[in-house]
This record gives C-alpha cells, sequence and structure tokens, in this order.
C-alpha cells in the first residue's frame, strides 16, 4: 500500500503543476486513493479475532433442536438396602485367671495354636492342695468310723427303753447318731472341695479357640480372681458383627411398611465389606437388635453372625455392613443424569413432549446399584435425558434418541450398540 502511495506522488510530481482549471480532476482522484490506503491499513491492523467472528455464526448453530440421549423411566420393584458402620466382636472370648493361689510351674499351650474345650494351659503348685485332699480323707475316714458306734449305741437304747433306758437316754442316743451322720457328709464335702481345688491347680481352656501370647512366666505367683489375665483365648468361627442404625431411621422405616410402601423381608440378612474394600462371601443372620438407644450417638445396635471358617474376619475390626430389608416400587434414577444440590434436592432434565428440555425436582429415598432411588417427581414413560447435560438448560429445543447406559457408565445410542452386535456377531461364532 505504501508502494502505491509513493508512485501516485512520483507521477504527481513528474506531470508538475498543473492549471487550476484541472484542479477539479485531481482532487477527486487523490481523495479516492488516499481513502482507499486507509481502509487498507486498518483491515491490516485489526486483530484476527473480530475479524473472525464478524464472519458470521459458529457452524452449527441455530442449526436445529440438538440431539441427546434419552432413557425412558418405568417403575420397579428396587430393594431397600442400607449400608451400617459395624465392628467385628468374638463370639466366645475367656480372659484366663487363676481360681487359686499358687506358683507357675508349667506352661502347656503354644500361643496361636487352636485348643479344644479342657486343653491344658498353665499347671500351679500343687503341694498345699495335695495336703489338704489328704487331710480332708482322714477327716471322712474318721467319720466313717464313728457312725457305726453311734448307730448301735441307737439301736441298743431303743430296745432297753422302759427297762432301764429312760427316754431321755434315748434322745440323746439318737442326737448323736444325727450328729455323727452330719459330720460324715460335712467330710465328705470337705473331700470333694479340697479335691476341686487341687483340680484348679491345672489351668484348662473353656472354650475353643485361639490362646494369646502369655502375660505371665514360669515362677510366677498368681493369685485367685486376679484383675490381670494370664493370656486370652478367643473364638473366631462364627464371629459377631455389631451395626449402627440411627434411630431416626429405624422410625421411618417403621412408618414406611406401616404405610405399604415398603415391602419387609421374612428374614434380615446382611453382607460384608472389609477395610479393604473386599466383599465377604458369607452372609449374616440376625442375631438380635438392641433394646436400648445411645444417648451419646442416637444409635441402636443390631448384632449379626457370620461363618468364619477361615478367621478373615477379626474381633475390632471395622468394617461396612449392607442390609436388605425388603422391596419398594420405585423409579432407577442413573447417578449420572441427576445433579444434587447444596439444598439437598435432586434434579434431572426430561425431554418433554413439545420437544424443549424440562428441569424436575425429585424426592430420593437414597441410591442401589450407582442410581438413585426416586419415589417422587417422575411418571411412567417420562423420558429421561441422559447425555448433553453440560450445556443443557430448562427450555432448549431437544430431539431425544433412544439410548443406554453400557457397563462402564457410558451412554450409547441403543441403534449404534444394535449394529455393533450385528458385526460383532460373526466374529463371535467364528471364534466359538
Amino acid at each position: 500500500m505504501r508502494t502505491r502511495l509513493a508512485e501516485a506522488r512520483s507521477a504527481e510530481a513528474r506531470r508538475g503543476p498543473e492549471r487550476p482549471a484541472s484542479l477539479s480532476h485531481v482532487i477527486p482522484a487523490r481523495r479516492a486513493l488516499l481513502a482507499a490506503a486507509a481502509v487498507a491499513m486498518a483491515t491490516l491492523a485489526a486483530p484476527a479475532g473480530p475479524a473472525l467472528a464478524q464472519a458470521g455464526p459458529p457452524a452449527g448453530a441455530g442449526s436445529g433442536p440438538m440431539e441427546v440421549g434419552v432413557i425412558e423411566m418405568r417403575r420397579e420393584s428396587v430393594p431397600r438396602v442400607f449400608t451400617l458402620p459395624g465392628r467385628a466382636v468374638a463370639y466366645e472370648q475367656v480372659d484366663i485367671r487363676p481360681r487359686v493361689d499358687g506358683v507357675i510351674t508349667e506352661i502347656l499351650f503354644d500361643p496361636g495354636k487352636p485348643l479344644s474345650v479342657g486343653d491344658p494351659l498353665y499347671r500351679l503348685d500343687a503341694a498345699s492342695y495335695e495336703a489338704d485332699v489328704a487331710s480332708a480323707e482322714a477327716d471322712l475316714a474318721s467319720a466313717e468310723a464313728a457312725l457305726p458306734t453311734a448307730q448301735a449305741a441307737y439301736d441298743r437304747a431303743v430296745k432297753l427303753e422302759g427297762s432301764g433306758v429312760t427316754a431321755s437316754e434315748v434322745e440323746e442316743a439318737r442326737s448323736a447318731l444325727a450328729q455323727a451322720k452330719a459330720t460324715l457328709n460335712a467330710a465328705g464335702s470337705a473331700l470333694k472341695y479340697a479335691r476341686t481345688r487341687l483340680g484348679w491347680t491345672l489351668v484348662a481352656a473353656p472354650i475353643r479357640g485361639l490362646a494369646e501370647v502369655s502375660s505371665v512366666s514360669v515362677g510366677d505367683l498368681v493369685t485367685a480372681a486376679q484383675s490381670d489375665a494370664m493370656t486370652t483365648v478367643t473364638r473366631l468361627d462364627p464371629v459377631d458383627v455389631v451395626m449402627l442404625e440411627p434411630s431416626a431411621r429405624i422410625l421411618s422405616v417403621r412408618r414406611q411398611i406401616e404405610d405399604g410402601v415398603l415391602t419387609p423381608n421374612e428374614k434380615l440378612g446382611a453382607t460384608l465389606r472389609l477395610e479393604n474394600g473386599e466383599l465377604y462371601a458369607a452372609t449374616g443372620a440376625l442375631v438380635a437388635p438392641s433394646a436400648t438407644v445411645s444417648t451419646t450417638t442416637g444409635t441402636v445396635s443390631i448384632r449379626f453372625r457370620f461363618d468364619n471358617p477361615e478367621g478373615r474376619i477379626l474381633p475390632g475390626m471395622f468394617v461396612r455392613g449392607e442390609v436388605e430389608l425388603g422391596r419398594i416400587e420405585a423409579f432407577l434414577l442413573p447417578q449420572r443424569a441427576a445433579s444434587m444440590g447444596d439444598d439437598g434436592r435432586l434434579t434431572a432434565y426430561l425431554a418433554g413432549e413439545d420437544g424443549a428440555a424440562r428441569l424436575k425436582v425429585l424426592d430420593t429415598l437414597g441410591a442401589w446399584s450407582n442410581a438413585w432411588i426416586v419415589t417422587e417427581g417422575l411418571e411412567d414413560g417420562d423420558l429421561l435425558i441422559v447425555d448433553g447435560l453440560k450445556t443443557m438448560r430448562a427450555g432448549l429445543a431437544v430431539t431425544p434418541v433412544a439410548a443406554e447406559i453400557d457397563a462402564d457408565g457410558m451412554v450409547r445410542d441403543l441403534d449404534a450398540a444394535a449394529d455393533d452386535d450385528a458385526a460383532d456377531a460373526p466374529t463371535k461364532a467364528a471364534t466359538e
């Protein structure tokens, strides 16, 4: 453009000054040339963005309704499942303490190895208890020897009563006989107790299970009913799990059952998810719910019992339990097609009969299998919009296209999915 201006000026210089009569032709030409140069320079200096913006709307804008994938909603029977926090507790667990005083002379078990009922754990010094047994046996023998003498004296007094033996003497003989019998019984009981205490010097396992490492060693003096346990025996199979359920939700569930909304199961079962996220294979059976509510947490303890043959669940382990209470008639709305607001309201877009998107507020009772359980806000046959939600707004013109959500959570058109299955059928048949 600058070259053109220079050439124009050079040509003017070569022409030289002209007569005033010809100025009427030169001035318009010069003005036109300057105007063209100004427009060209402004065009070169302007940024590319505005120029493109003035070129017109982007391709596809205003081209018609937006195609969206939709799923037809149908009311169905949905399991009512609650997820509860829980903690495993031992089915049986015993702290081993001595029942008599004594010095430990032998430890008879290996920690961590299975024990049966009656297996010996500790042996205490039994010398003093053996002496007590011997003394009780002597007392019993003395009582047994005295009893025949008292019996004979009583029989003789009865025969001679009225002929040299007074009634008072007969009563004394009867009393002596009763006393001899009582002494014999007491001696027998004392011997039994002495033998029992002697047996307590051998401490045995009261339940089957696994024993912890001993907290005492040979030579330690232990006393009866001491506070510290010598070891602990725990039974791992079965195992109990205590789950906590808020009392407010228990009231809500009862109201749903009374209103006929929820159909309860005849038997209550539970599944477990372990701390590492693994789903435990066995299903637990209900033992009993607590009859009281915790004043600190507002929850009710519910105990379930699980088979635990491999000892995978240990007492004290925290788990999450899933309890199916029954079934409810509701809609299963994919979670990816709805949003939960800060106010706790669940919303989703529906394709209306007028071809426009509608925003609906829904009532939900929770979630199950990556879907919201919706009880209010939907009707059978409603078309739920499942894609294009980032740019979706109420009133936007849409064209519904039947779709499905696959196992990976991706939206696919039903027609395209059918074509893919038909194309894969020969390959699968050849492979088989």
